[in-house]
Parts: C-alpha cells; sequence; structure tokens
C-alpha cells in the first residue's frame, strides 16, 4: 500500500505474492473461531470494545470453506461466504461502476429513502480499528466499495486488505503517526472480495472513548469518484470565480444565493450585498421587472431561456446584455432554484444593429431605385425621392428643383444665386397641420439669400448638416415663414444636401428631425449624399426625356395639320393624343382634304414604330398622300400609288416602311361615300335611326343612331404588298357620323381588338351635344390598362351639300346636238342665278368639254353646275380614259378644247367615277378674281 498524508508516505508496489499472503491468512476463518472478546479494554490480552463504538451486536460465527490451491499457482479464488444472520451477507461489489453505492446499487427497503443525493454518487465507507489496526467496525458502505462483508473483517487486521508486504509497513507507520498527530490523509489501494486493487482516498482520525481508550476511524472514498468531485468542484470554480460572464445562483424565493465578481461589477453592487436579496432589490425598478418575468417563468415551467439582449439596467454602464436562466434541481427532482449568466453583448448588439441599421439603408436606396427607375417625370421623381426617407430615416422632407429641370430646360451653365428660380415639387411629413402646410407646400417656389445654407450649398455643392435654432435660421433667409413653421414643428436638426447631375447642382433635398428624436449624424449625412446622387441622375434622365419629348411632340405637331378645313357638306371634329412613354411619340396621323367638286377626303393612318424617326416618316407619307390626292385619284388608286413610294418613305436604308392607312372620300353632291383601306382597323359608320332627319346646322347636336363598323376588304399594310386595294362605295344618309382612329384608342392589353371596336361603337350610337362632345366621349372610354400608344381620332358628320348652294344637272344624249343644248342650259341657268358675267367663258369651255364627251362617248353625258365660293361646272362620260392637254400646231384645225380649258378655268381637272371619268372646271365669280386676272 502507498501512502502520503501527514503521518508519511511512500511509494506504490504491487505484488501478487503479496494478495495471495493475505487472502491465505483470511482463510483460517474456515476453521471454527472462538469468540473473541470485545475490543476496547483488554482482558487477557483482548481489547473490550468501549460502549461509544461497540457493535449491536457479536460478530456471528462463520463457516467458510477452504479451497484449494490453482493449478495455475495463482491466488485461490475469494471464500465463499454462508452467513445466517448477516444481513449483507452475499453482497458482492460489482466490478466496472466507476461510483459503487449509486442509486441503481442502493435497493429499496423500509427506512430507506427513494431520492438520490451527492452521498449517493460519492459513498463513504468508514471503518473503526483499534490501535493495532484490527476492524473493530465495518460499515454497510464499506462492504459495498470493497465486497467484504462485515462478519467476514471485524477482529482481523486491515493490512491483510494490503496487497503488497512492503506497505503494510507504511500503513503501520500511518497509525501510528495518527496516534501521535491525531490525524492522517491520503490515498491508499485495498483488495476487494474478488482480489481486485481498489484506490481509495482515505482519512483516518484520532477517536478516544469515555474511557480514554484510542480507536482509529477510517473514511475511505473511491478515488475515482473523489477525483470527479474534486475536478467537478474545480470546474465550478474556475467558471464562477474566472469567468468573464456574470453568474448568479438563486433561491426557489429568487434571492441571491451566491454571484461572482463579474457578476458584482455588472451590477454595480458588492458581492456581499448581492446574497439574500433579490433582483429588484438590487437592480433599477424598470430595469428588475423585465428580469424579474423570466426568472418567475424559469422557476415555475423549468423552461431555459436562452440569450435574451435587453438593454442594461445600469445606467452608469449603458448598454445591452444577454442573459440566461435554467432551473435547478438535485437527484431526487426536487428544486433548488435557477441558475443564470449575463453576457455583456454592447459590441455586439450595436455591431448586428450596425449591420441591420446598413441593410435597411440598403434596402431603402434599392427601394428607391425601383421606384423611380421607369419614371422619366421630374415632379413624379420628387415625390418619390421626399416620400421614401419619411420616416425610416426622417420626419419632414422636401425636394426643392431648378425650374429648368421641372420643364425640361438646359441645365444653367452659370452659377446659381438668389435670383435663380427654384420650386419645392416634392414634400413628405409624418403628421399633417397647417404648420407642415406651410413648410412644405408642393409647387411652392423658393427664394433664398445668397450666404444661407442653401445659397452655399447651391454654389459649393457641399452638404451641411444643420443643428440647434441659430444654424436653422440660416437655411433660406431671416424670417422665412416656412423655417418659423419648422421651429414650430419641433424641428433640431436639418441636412441640406445637393442634388447633382453633370457635375452641376440641379436642386436640393432637405431632411429635419423634429421632438425627441435622435438628430443627424455624419453617417446620416453620407447616406443622404448617396440617395440624393442616385436621385439626381434620375432626375437628370427625367430632364433630358422632357427635353427629346417636347422636341418630338413639336416636331409631330408640325408635321400634323396645322389648320383642319370644314368642306361643304361636311363637319369635322378631331382628336390626337401624345403616347405616354417618354420621347416615343408615335406616327399616327390624320387629315382632312378638300377635293374638287365639294368633296372631301378623310385620312387617318399610323406608321408601325415610336419615336423621332416614326415622326419624321409619318410626315413624308402625310405629304405624299396629300400630293396623290391632289391628282384627284380613286381611295384604291392612291393607296396603291403610296405602296409604290415605300422605299423612298422609309425610315431608313435598311428599314422599310410599314404603315396602315384609311382613305376615304365624300362626295355631298350625290351622298356616296368611297373608302378604301391598307391593314387599317376599320372605320365606323353611325347612321341616324327612324326616318332621316331634317339637315342640321353645323355645330348642332348629334342625335344617336345604329351604328356598325364597315366591312371593307382589308388590304395589305403600306410597304407589305401581295393584297390588291380595293375600294367599296357607299350610300350615306343624311347627318351620318363617320368615326377613322388609329389602335391606340381601341387596342389594350388584356382584351381583343373588337371589344374596343364595340366600345367605339357604343359610344357614338348615343346622342351628344355636339361633335365635338361626340369626340371627348370617346376619349373618356379608353382602357386604362391600354398600351402608351399615340390616338389618332377624326369624326365626319356627312351631310348633303351647304343649305342655298345652288345646283343644277343634266343627262345629254351623245349626239353632236348635245353641244348646243349644253350651252344653252348653262346661259340660262347662270342668267337664273345672276351670274351673267360668267355665261361666255362657261358656254366656250362646256362646248369643248361636251364636244370631246360626244366625239369619244357613247353612253350619256352628264352636265352640272354648282355654285358656290366659284361656279363649278362637271362633264361625265362613261370612257374612263382621262382626256390628255396637247398642244396643237398652228395648221392643226383641232386639239385646242383642254388647252382653252387651262386657260381661261380657275382650276380643272379630271378624276374617275364609276367606270366613267369626270372632267371638270371651276370659274371664280365676280369680285373674286385673283391677283393678276
Amino acid at each position: 500500500m502507498s501512502s502520503t498524508g501527514n503521518g508519511g508516505g511512500g511509494e506504490r508496489r504491487a505484488g501478487s505474492a503479496g494478495s495471495a499472503a493475505a487472502r491465505a491468512r483470511l482463510r483460517h476463518a474456515a476453521r471454527p473461531a472462538a469468540p473473541q472478546p470485545p475490543a476496547g479494554r483488554r482482558r487477557g490480552g483482548a481489547v473490550e470494545a468501549p460502549d461509544a463504538v461497540r457493535p449491536a451486536q457479536p460478530a456471528p460465527t462463520l463457516a467458510v470453506s477452504q479451497p484449494g490451491p490453482r493449478s495455475d499457482g495463482g491466488p485461490p479464488p475469494a471464500p465463499e461466504h454462508r452467513s445466517e444472520a448477516g444481513p449483507r451477507a452475499g453482497l458482492r461489489a460489482r466490478p466496472g461502476r466507476p461510483f459503487p453505492g449509486g442509486p441503481a446499487d442502493t435497493p429499496v427497503g423500509p427506512g430507506r429513502p427513494t431520492g438520490g443525493s451527492l452521498l449517493d454518487l460519492l459513498k463513504v465507507a468508514i471503518a473503526i480499528l483499534d490501535t493495532a489496526g484490527r476492524v473493530v467496525l465495518w460499515s454497510p458502505a464499506a462492504e459495498e466499495l470493497l465486497g467484504w462483508p462485515n462478519e467476514l473483517l471485524v477482529g482481523r487486521r486491515i493490512d491483510e486488505l494490503i496487497p503488497d508486504p512492503e506497505q503494510v509497513a507504511r500503513i503501520r507507520a500511518a497509525i501510528q503517526d495518527t496516534l501521535r498527530h491525531g490525524r492522517w490523509a491520503g490515498p491508499a489501494e485495498l483488495l476487494d472480495r474478488d482480489g481486485a486493487p481498489v484506490s481509495v482516498d482515505a482519512r483516518i482520525s484520532l477517536l478516544v472513548d469515555g474511557d480514554g481508550t484510542p480507536f482509529l476511524q477510517v473514511n475511505m472514498a473511491e478515488a475515482a469518484a473523489v477525483r470527479a468531485v474534486e475536478r467537478d468542484l474545480a470546474v465550478r470554480d474556475a467558471l464562477f470565480e474566472q469567468s468573464p460572464l456574470g453568474i448568479a445562483i438563486m433561491d426557489t424565493e429568487l434571492r441571491y444565493t451566491a454571484v461572482n465578481q463579474t457578476l458584482a461589477e455588472m451590477n454595480g453592487v458588492a458581492l456581499e450585498d448581492h446574497v439574500g436579496r433579490t433582483t429588484g432589490e438590487t437592480l433599477p425598478e424598470r430595469a428588475a421587472d423585465e428580469i424579474t418575468a423570466i426568472q418567475r417563468q424559469v422557476l415555475a415551467t423549468g423552461e431555459p431561456v436562452i440569450d435574451v439582449t435587453l438593454a442594461s439596467p445600469v445606467t452608469t454602464r449603458a448598454g445591452y446584455r444577454s442573459i440566461s436562466y435554467s432551473r435547478m434541481t438535485d437527484r431526487a427532482g426536487r428544486v433548488l432554484g435557477i441558475s443564470g449568466t449575463v453576457m455583456d453583448v454592447t459590441e455586439r448588439y450595436r455591431a448586428v444593429a450596425k449591420v441591420e441599421h446598413a441593410r435597411r439603408r440598403l434596402s431603402l436606396l434599392n427601394e428607391f431605385g425601383s421606384r423611380v427607375g421607369d419614371l422619366l417625370d421630374a415632379s413624379r421623381i420628387a415625390q418619390e425621392l421626399a416620400s421614401s426617407v419619411v420616416p425610416r430615416l426622417t420626419d419632414h422632407s422636401a425636394v426643392v428643383l431648378l425650374q429648368a429641370v421641372a420643364h425640361g430646360d438646359d441645365l444653367p451653365r452659370h452659377g446659381h444665386d438668389r435670383r435663380t428660380s427654384l420650386l419645392q415639387l416634392g414634400t413628405a411629413s409624418v403628421q399633417d397641420g397647417p404648420e407642415v402646410e406651410v413648410m412644405l407646400r408642393r409647387g411652392a417656389r423658393i427664394t433664398f439669400a445668397e450666404d444661407s445654407a442653401c445659397g452655399r450649398v447651391l454654389r459649393t455643392g457641399v452638404p451641411e448638416l444643420l443643428s440647434g435654432a441659430d444654424q436653422l435660421d440660416d437655411v433660406t433667409y431671416p424670417g422665412d415663414p416656412k423655417m418659423q413653421a419648422a421651429r414650430d414643428l419641433g424641428v433640431h436638426s436639418l441636412l441640406v444636401v445637393p442634388l447633382r447631375a453633370r457635375g452641376i447642382v440641379i436642386g436640393l433635398l432637405l431632411v429635419s428631425r423634429a421632438g425627441y428624436r435622435e438628430g443627424f449624424d455624419r453617417d446620416d449625412l453620407a447616406f443622404t449624399v448617396e440617395l440624393a446622387d442616385r436621385a439626381g441622375s434620375s432626375l437628370d434622365n427625367a430632364r433630358l426625356y422632357a427635353r427629346e419629348r417636347t422636341a418630338a411632340l413639336t416636331l409631330q405637331r408640325t408635321l400634323l395639320p396645322q389648320q383642319v378645313p370644314q368642306p361643304t357638306g361636311v363637319e369635322v371634329a378631331y382628336r390626337y393624343v401624345p403616347g405616354s412613354s417618354g420621347t416615343e411619340v408615335g406616327g399616327d396621323w390624320f387629315d382632312v382634304i378638300p377635293l374638287p367638286g365639294d368633296r372631301t377626303a378623310l385620312v387617318v393612318g399610323d406608321v408601325m414604330g415610336h419615336g423621332l424617326r416614326a415622326a419624321a416618316t409619318m410626315g413624308r407619307l402625310r405629304t405624299a398622300v396629300r400630293v396623290l390626292a391632289a391628282l384627284d385619284l380613286p381611295p384604291d388608286v392612291l393607296l396603291r400609288h403610296v405602296h409604290e413610294l415605300a422605299d423612298d418613305l422609309a425610315q431608313g436604308p435598311d428599314e422599310a416602311l410599314l404603315a396602315t392607312c384609311v382613305y376615304a372620300v365624300f362626295d355631298p353632291g350625290t351622298a356616296r361615300l368611297t373608302v378604301a383601306k391598307a391593314g387599317h382597323i376599320p372605320p365606323v359608320l353611325v347612321v341616324p335611326g327612324g326616318q332621316a332627319p331634317e339637315p342640321t346646322h353645323e355645330g348642332g347636336p348629334l342625335p344617336g343612331g345604329a351604328g356598325r363598323i364597315l366591312d371593307l376588304p382589308s388590304g395589305a399594310p403600306l410597304g407589305v404588298g401581295g393584297v390588291p386595294f380595293e375600294s367599296v362605295e357607299l350610300k350615306i344618309p343624311e347627318g351620318s357620323l363617320l368615326a377613322l382612329c388609329t389602335d391606340g384608342l381601341v387596342e389594350s392589353r388584356d382584351k381583343d381588338l373588337d371589344v374596343g371596336l364595340g366600345r367605339l361603337v357604343s359610344v357614338l350610337q348615343e346622342p351628344h351635344a355636339s361633335i365635338q362632345a361626340a369626340c371627348e366621349a370617346v376619349l373618356d372610354t379608353m382602357e386604362q390598362g391600354r398600351e402608351p400608344d399615340d390616338v389618332a381620332l377624326l369624326l365626319a358628320r356627312l351631310g348633303h351639300g351647304r343649305a342655298g348652294t345652288p345646283t343644277a344637272g343634266w343627262t345629254l344624249p351623245a349626239e353632236p346636238t348635245a353641244v348646243s343644248r349644253a350651252r344653252r342650259l348653262v346661259r340660262a341657268t347662270l342668267v337664273e342665278w345672276g351670274v351673267e358675267e360668267l355665261t361666255d367663258t362657261a358656254e366656250l369651255l362646256v362646248s369643248e368639254l361636251v364636244t370631246n364627251a360626244v366625239r369619244y362617248a357613247s353612253a350619256p353625258i352628264g352636265v352640272r353646275l354648282t355654285l358656290g365660293e366659284t361656279l363649278l361646272v362637271e362633264i361625265s362620260d362613261p370612257l374612263p380614259d382621262p382626256p390628255r392637254e396637247r398642244h396643237a400646231a398652228e395648221a392643226d384645225e383641232g386639239g385646242r378644247g383642254l388647252e382653252l380649258v387651262h386657260r381661261l378655268a380657275l382650276r380643272w381637272g379630271a378624276r374617275a367615277e364609276g367606270i366613267g371619268k369626270v372632267v371638270w372646271f371651276e370659274q371664280a365669280l365676280p369680285g373674286n378674281e385673283p391677283d393678276g386676272s
């Protein structure tokens, strides 16, 4: 046995011979043992045990068999014990259990507690020895530790359990040392009943009974269990005393039973002032209430609370703490209280808060970018900028822009001064009220002193952070009502940040905080500058778009009709609505072209595409249509000629012309409408219901009627070809309404074209106060979800000529007598109308034209006179070939008819009509002759 302690020590040795010798000395118990006198007082060489330590009953007589020696020379097996009276005679130590005698090894019986405790975990075996080292008492715990029963060891020397004979002397020396000094402690090694060595931690104390007889009390615990407890205690001490975390132990009344120095320093309360007091008695009331509620919850439910972040309850150490609590129970399950740890997480919290703050700021930047990314209106961008920072960054915000930016003008190249025109176009606030209305009136013109904050920022482009009443007075100019309203609102911190584009300050962003909100800092200023720079780029893009859009619209308007005539027998109304997406003006156009014979051409077209090039192509196409219309060509022939010019009218050499068009000609004298279209949406015709109404004067009410979509041959768009153009001729009732439009009026993203056309028909069928009111009613029904395309709408109310216009007509046979008869009819009619001055010229020209018709035609010849602003004479025949003017030689007897017409008429021409043609000329009325006549 090796032992160290107060009484001595030695090195450990183990030998099989010593173990065998010790067991051999015990096997003599196989012989009947003579009764031994009680230990304590000596009687005939024996020691009688004192009453204080005398066992309850004498050791029973044992019957132990003597096993023979093993064949392999090893120690004999441990003797088998048989006992009638010993209550633990059959108990053996269970090898492999580090803590014998734990709850699993403790039998449950009458008088034995069912719960576990630390003593169940750390078994302390007790033995009483006399001064000679013989066992006087052997406790049940010792039986459980080594497996030797009480009745086998009482009266035997303890050194018989020591495996090494050399250690016997040491343990005897330890006994002697205890007798001299009163105690000894150290490790030891004993054999269990199976012969296996068991390391124990031993304590020997000197006991003296009332008679002065000395005894030795030996306390033994398994060394492994003792080291485990010592390790646990060392860990506890390290964690409790050296931990950087604040640690607290509290009882079931939530009173501190122990705290470490770290927690005492955190709370600002001494260690001794914690013990016996609750959290509410050591911390400020408001902070303690929240912590106490958490402690009670953990104590009641047993559910731990882990890493709950709270503001520091100690005002002198402002910051944040992470608290964790868990309930403590013993091995029997009894609640002992709670334990808690407190960690200062101020830096972590602030780091996380800083990251979260940066994330929110980045989110605000991204959100603002997405909100203004597709905006091309400076006013809307300004409002979005002002709204995006309230309330996340500021309480009040205003966006002030140069007037040039708001109107799409060029940026000024000179420095800003007090004469710079500024408009407040974006405002937002966390509250409403008269003061807010004064400070943040949208559209207000902003003035400032040159030495004010606004003046300095406009000139230098350097942002400024203003705090306090003195600095806030310096924002614009002294006595500014807006700043007085700001003071009334409690504004105490303000940022004046420039909005820049292309190195030029184009406006200001003013944000302010009021009330108890923390003032702006440098981080806020840096973020606001970043936001303002992004807004400045968007505002400059909007300015450029506005400028380009204005230029495009100006070009487009110059290419559209500047004045729309009101021809004879037709009342016209029109509307043109530009597209709504930036500079993307379209190629939609309309036209009203007066034709000879009081006829009128109505045109609506659409060039595919958008932008300036589409607008320019539209202008060329409209010019071509007007030029060809002057030739008085039928609609289908005119569209064919325009199509043949497609390559010359295209936007570029690598781009083909693609356009749609509808061309209609109305003759009020015959009430006929001739229509042809090239891939365009069909016209709508509304015929007055019931009987034909009386002729209405221009500008009168528009009665309702039955509407329909004209079924016309579609034709291919101009520039496509492959499909012939065809004209359709219709007889139109008096007062009918014709509607021509482009697809922007009736198309939408989610509905068919027929739906839009049906809506147009429904609107036009209703009665309206005037044709102008009908135009407005049509535009009011446009789909909100329609494509942002241009809209051209042309409405025409078709009549049969102006009231009071003299008209006369005859049909003559294709005979030579027709010439003289035509002259007589013309003379008599002009005399009747009171324009005798025109008779001679009219007779001559009618004679020439009728003569040509009689010579070449074989069907009746028509003659019609119309007296309006001029005298119109029309000669019709069924021959389709138009007349050709030629220059006759001096010797020629004929060929001068058309030359006379050309020289004497104000205007003349020929047009196809039906299967034939019409040759016409006009004469100016007396007093209306053109200059040089």
